[in-house]
């Protein structure tokens, strides 16, 4: 199968890392990649490009590839397979939870998100990006 998505653009298309970002450069391409794998844009069975070559269009290290690549593999997202290179898996892991019933999350919560939201969007960050930040807020000692 072709690196193309649903409107015919090779993958990565016109996406590229954020050096400015605070979010390590392999946890923006994973994110990435989850972000396509969940809206279908990138199906299943599709082959990624190989290390090199994506690290080349990005212009990051292969090593940065290559960890985003070694964390999709075990999230089990995509699979390494011989002289087929990076794919996409064939059953994707549930990567959205579903949200809370309507209700049940105190309005001042509610607030508080749109607004980190609304200063992350005020700094360029994008949706993956603050993603990343809230994930790494979640599993520190920032309680």
């Amino acid at each position: 199968m072709s690196p193309a998505d649903a409107v015919g653009e090779r993958f990565p298309g016109s996406w590229r890392t954020n050096p400015a970002s605070s979010v390590p450069l392999f946890e923006q391409l994973r994110l990435f990649v989850i972000e396509r794998a969940d809206n279908g844009t990138l199906a299943p069975g599709t082959r990624l490009p190989a290390v090199r070559s994506l690290a080349g269009e990005l212009g990051v290290a292969p090593h940065t590839v290559a960890r985003a690549y070694k964390e999709l593999e075990l999230a089990g997202l995509v699979e390494t397979r011989r002289r087929n290179g990076t794919v996409v898996a064939g059953s994707q892991p549930i990567l959205t939870p579903p949200a809370p019933p309507p209700g049940t999350v105190p309005v001042e919560v509610i607030a508080a998100v749109d607004r980190c939201i609304a200063e992350g969007r005020t700094a360029g960050l994008d949706d993956a990006a603050l993603l990343a930040i809230l994930r790494a807020r979640q599993g520190g000692s920032h309680k």
